[in-house]
């Protein structure tokens, strides 16, 4: 069986209710939750915005280079046990600095882990610094200096947050940065908005994979681009419906993509929040839509192929 990448996840998507109360009282901060109990019933979300909220507001307790190291190893050794080999995390450096939290301390933390994955728990791993797109295109263009300024390795930029009503475009000279600073680009799109905004972050920003896109099955004509060019999209089935992209997981896209031959891949997004990691995602699609192992190990080799690995390791994960 081919091993599994995650392509799609926010670390600060892993912070477990237990690791909120932990590092408040490590940190001696207040929290508004009463308990555990009050903070897991807050998990339901009636759309994108409610989901922020209690992420931004659960963030609070991140605060030393240690909490973010071991909110990142918790998540590697998680990680493992689904069955990854491969992580290529993001990291929303953008919603620390501004709540006073410097780069350095976000980033240090976070590589401290990533550079003890692969020998700890059996992962590969990169760090992929993402942009907030709600925010103004300097916002992101001071944390990218502030991301360099620390030395930190990256492997790529992103973009993320609320689609609709915030354009991709204007991000596109920072993106153009990057890549010629030798590092990877992906961007969320197609979730909240329609299959335009998957032709947006392709066009202006020429991104390498897109995050969710799962709207852009009522394009035929992007439908066509992305399986001629070999697009990858990083689907998130568990988190698509808790956030009401779809209204069930029966409603999921995710068999019509594998049909129309599409490289699409499982990923957990925000587990923490979205009741499961990429083991569970898995699993639920597997039994929702009746998959056959054939069409699990797809998926599998799909993830391996849609990573930035260099391409003699895609070769020895897919066939060794």
């Amino acid at each position: 069986m081919t091993p599994f990448a995650e392509l799609h996840l926010h670390l600060e998507g892993t912070l477990e209710p237990e690791m909120v109360f932990d590092l408040a009282e490590r940190n001696a901060i207040g929290l508004p939750w009463r308990d555990l109990d009050d903070l897991r019933g807050r998990y339901s979300y009636s759309c994108l915005q409610d989901f922020l909220d209690l992420y931004y507001a659960n963030m609070a307790v991140l605060r030393t280079e240690a909490d973010f190291a071991e909110l990142t190893d918790a998540y590697l050794a998680r990680a493992a046990a689904a069955g990854v080999v491969r992580a290529e995390v993001f990291c929303d450096l953008q919603a620390h600095t501004a709540r006073g939290v410097p780069a350095p301390v976000v980033l240090a933390g976070v590589a401290d882990a990533l550079s003890r994955s692969e020998a700890d728990h059996g992962v590969s791993s990169g760090l992929i610094l993402t942009f907030l797109r709600h925010l103004p295109v300097a916002d992101a263009e001071l944390a990218y200096e502030a991301a360099l300024a620390t030395g930190v390795e990256l492997l790529g930029v992103g973009l993320c947050s609320t689609e609709v009503g915030f354009a991709a475009a204007p991000f596109g000279d920072l993106f153009a940065r990057a890549r010629a600073d030798g590092l990877h680009t992906v961007a969320h799109a197609g979730e909240e908005g329609d299959a335009s905004y998957v032709w947006e972050v392709l066009d202006s920003l020429g991104v390498e994979r897109v995050d969710h896109g799962i709207n852009a099955m009522g394009d035929r004509r992007l439908v066509e681009h992305l399986a001629e060019q070999e697009i990858p999209l990083t689907v998130c089935p568990l988190s698509n419906v808790r956030l009401q992209a779809v209204p069930t997981l029966a409603d999921h896209p995710l068999p019509a993509m594998l049909e129309a031959g599409l490289l699409a891949c499982v990923n957990s997004d925000d587990p923490a929040y979205f009741g499961g990691y990429l083991d569970a995602n898995v699993a639920a699609v597997e039994q929702e839509f009746g998959l056959s192992t054939d069409q699990v190990e797809t998926l599998a080799a799909n993830s391996i192929r849609a990573s930035f690995l260099p391409g003699t390791e895609k070769a020895r994960l897919l066939h060794g």
